[in-house]
């Protein structure tokens, strides 16, 4: 059985194996890698851990961010975020960003994790959340929709048509 934990430094093993199947780059949705971020190092994943939690309740004036992650038996099989506010970077990302990495693909997680950060959005008080994916992605947008998501229309975004979705909570 899965579990949506806060992410953990001592799961740095078990990243770098999820991080390694998803290719080079940052693009593992959900998981706040910036480009300055270490992940490879146990020290740079350690500060790269603590800057996650401290997105929860950032003192710089940036919007809140939780970050979750999808485990079971000790891997990661995924990632998701939940953007608490609506700056510019949330009106073009949404409220939500998520992945799975893609050996666990096709078994239901995106839509359970998403239903549980919906739960985590009611328990802050947040009403209304924007949450989008790529045009071309037919699982993620089934997977909004089977978490409530009411399609809004297609907006052009810097790297290509994005589908946007409402959810009300």
């Amino acid at each position: 059985m899965p579990a949506l934990i806060e992410p953990d430094a001592r799961l740095h093993g078990a990243f770098l194996q999820a991080h390694a199947e998803w290719g080079p780059g940052l693009h593992e949705d959900g998981f706040g890698i910036a480009p300055a971020d270490d992940v490879d190092s146990p020290t740079g994943f350690a500060a790269w851990v603590a800057r996650l939690a401290r997105q929860a309740t950032p003192d710089d004036g940036r919007h809140a961010c939780t970050y979750r992650w999808i485990v079971e038996d000790g891997e990661i099989l995924g990632g998701i975020a939940l953007r608490h506010g609506d700056d510019d970077y949330v009106r073009w990302a949404g409220n939500v960003g998520y992945g799975i990495r893609p050996s666990a693909r096709r078994r239901g997680l995106a839509t359970w994790a998403l239903r549980r950060i919906l739960d985590e959005a009611r328990t802050l008080g947040l009403q209304r959340l924007l949450i989008v994916c790529a045009v071309g992605n037919a699982a993620s947008a089934k997977t909004i929709e089977r978490a409530g998501g009411v399609f809004e229309g297609v907006q052009d975004a810097k790297f290509g048509p994005l589908r946007r979705y409402r959810v009300h909570l």
